[in-house]
C-alpha cells in the first residue's frame, strides 16, 4: 500500500484498479445526481467551532449502536456487489469491520451469501433485506439471516421503484461482467481485480441462488424491474417485524412523519437517508433532513445518518445534529477495491482518526458530549 492520508487517496486507486461498470454502480448517483451532489455539498457547508485550552487528552471514540459496544460511532452501510470491488469483497470488508469494532451490514445484493460471510467471522453482522415479490423467497432470507446469528435487520424502504441511474445503462452492468469490447478492454488493464475476482467463492447474487434458477443473473437491471416490489407498504413491516425477532432498523427515512410511523410500527432504529442520491433525485440532502427527523422521534429509536461520510469531521457534523451513529457506504467500498481488506481497514482508521483530532480540537472527549455547541454558527 502507498501512504493513505484521507479516503480520497483510496478512492484515486481504487479508480486504477476497478474496472469501470463497477466503480460507477458504487460511486454514481440517479438522473441528474443533484441529491448526490447535494450530500456532500450540504455536509462540507457545516463549519465547525474551535475549542481552545480544554483538556481532550483522554479522548475516546467509544460508543454505543443498539446497545453494543463500537469503537466509534460508525457501521458499514450495506452495498451491492461487494465482490464485484474485490474478490470475496463482503468476508474482506465483514472481516476489517470487526478487527476495528464496528458493525458490518450485508447487503440482500451481495456477491458472498449470508452464509459465506457468517462462516469467515466470529462476531454477529447486520442483514440488510429488500422486500421482494417473492414473500416466501423474503421470509427465508430473513431466517438464513437469523440462522447465522446476525444481530440486527436492516429493512430498505425507498427502492421499492428504482431511480434510473444512467451510468449503469450506458456501462451495460451485468453480473459477471458482461463482455463487450469495451468492458473487456477495460479489463485487461486490470489484472489484479481479474485474478481475485476468479479466485473468489463466487461471482453471482449469493443471496439469490435460492430464487434464480441457481444464481444465473445476467442482468442486475433486469432482476431489479422483475422483483423489487411498489406495492411495499407499513402493513409488509409489520410483517417483518413478527418474523424478527431481534432489533429491526428501518433505512430510507427522510420525513418527520415516516420517522414516527417507523417508531410507532416497531423499529429499534431508523436511518436518515436518500440512498446515497441513488434514488429519488431532487430529495434533500441527508444531513439537510437530520435535525427534524432527530428533534422528531427524540429517545424513541436510534438515530443513524447515511449521506456523503468521506470524514471524521462529517461524522461529528451529524452527530451534532442529532445522529446517534453514522454509516459508511462508499468510503469503505474505495478501500476494498483499492486494497481489499487492508484498504476497508485503511478507511475505518482515516475516518476514526480524523473523528479522534476533530473531538479535540472542538474540545470533545466522548461521543456523548457532542452536541449543537460544536457547530459554528
Amino acid at each position: 500500500m502507498q501512504t493513505v492520508t484521507c479516503v480520497e487517496d483510496l478512492r484515486e486507486v481504487a479508480h486504477r484498479r476497478v474496472p469501470r461498470m463497477f466503480i460507477d454502480y458504487a460511486e454514481a448517483g440517479s438522473y441528474s445526481q443533484e441529491t448526490l451532489a447535494a450530500n456532500r455539498a450540504d455536509l462540507k457547508a457545516i463549519k465547525l467551532k474551535q475549542k481552545i485550552l480544554v483538556d481532550v487528552e483522554k479522548r475516546d471514540t467509544a460508543t454505543r449502536i443498539l446497545g453494543k459496544p463500537a469503537s466509534m460511532p460508525l457501521a458499514l452501510a450495506p452495498i451491492g456487489l461487494c465482490g464485484m470491488q474485490r474478490g470475496n469483497g463482503e468476508i474482506l470488508a465483514a472481516r476489517a469491520a470487526e478487527k476495528a469494532g464496528i458493525p458490518f451490514c450485508l447487503s440482500t445484493m451481495s456477491v458472498c451469501s449470508i452464509e459465506d460471510v457468517a462462516s469467515s467471522v466470529s462476531q454477529p453482522f447486520w442483514f440488510q433485506l429488500y422486500v421482494m415479490r417473492d414473500r416466501k423467497f423474503i421470509q427465508r432470507l430473513v431466517e438464513r439471516a437469523a440462522a447465522a446469528k446476525c444481530s440486527a435487520l436492516v429493512l430498505t424502504v425507498d427502492l421499492q421503484v428504482i431511480g434510473q441511474r444512467h451510468n449503469d445503462i450506458k456501462n451495460g452492468l451485468s453480473v459477471p461482467p458482461r463482455l463487450t469490447v469495451p468492458n473487456i478492454l477495460d479489463i485487461m488493464t486490470k489484472p489484479a481485480w481479474v485474478a481475485s475476482v476468479l479466485g473468489a467463492k463466487r461471482r453471482t447474487f449469493g443471496n439469490l441462488v435460492e430464487a434464480t434458477a441457481g444464481g444465473d443473473t445476467k442482468s442486475l437491471s433486469v432482476w431489479i424491474q422483475n422483483q423489487f416490489d411498489p406495492s411495499l407498504n407499513w402493513d409488509d413491516m409489520k410483517w417483518i417485524r413478527k418474523l424478527w425477532k431481534g432489533p429491526l432498523i428501518l433505512k430510507g427515512i427522510l420525513e418527520e412523519e415516516d420517522a414516527k410511523l417507523a417508531a410507532k410500527h416497531g423499529a429499534d432504529a431508523i436511518v436518515v437517508s436518500n440512498h446515497g442520491g441513488r434514488q429519488l433525485d431532487g430529495a434533500p440532502s441527508s444531513i439537510t433532513a437530520l435535525p427534524k427527523i432527530a428533534k422528531a422521534v427524540g429517545k424513541q429509536v436510534e438515530v443513524m445518518f447515511d449521506g456523503g461520510i468521506r470524514t471524521g469531521q462529517d461524522i461529528m457534523r451529524a452527530l451534532a445534529l442529532g445522529a446517534d451513529s453514522c454509516m459508511a457506504g462508499r468510503s469503505y467500498i474505495y478501500g476494498l477495491g483499492a486494497y481489499g481488506e487492508a484498504g476497508v481497514t485503511a478507511a475505518i482508521e482515516c475516518l476514526k482518526n480524523e473523528l479522534k483530532t476533530t473531538m479535540g480540537l472542538t474540545g470533545i472527549n466522548k461521543i456523548s458530549e457532542i452536541g449543537p455547541q460544536v457547530i459554528s454558527k
